[in-house]
């Protein structure tokens, strides 16, 4: 199945306005932290994602063989 970046950005944009409403509560209860550390990985996999299909793209290959990594792999390459 193709899915455009469109999709993969326009679900970026409802995690980060979802984390921005987090982060404006400030002090947070243990169920939103976890929720707040959930977002924020799952935002590390999807700009892994874009990034890897415009990397495919930029190489003359099908955006569609990006694969999404787990969380534990993706903060390994971005921390």
């Amino acid at each position: 199945m193709k899915i455009p970046d469109q999709h993969v950005l326009s679900h970026i944009e409802a995690l980060v306005a979802e984390e921005h409403r987090l982060f404006e509560r400030g002090e947070l209860a243990p169920e939103d932290g976890k929720r707040l550390k959930e977002v924020q990985a799952h935002l590390d996999q999807c700009w892994d994602l874009l990034r890897q299909r415009r990397a495919l793209r930029e190489f003359g290959r099908d955006a569609s063989e990006a694969r999404e990594r787990d969380a534990d792999t993706v903060k390994k390459y971005l921390g």
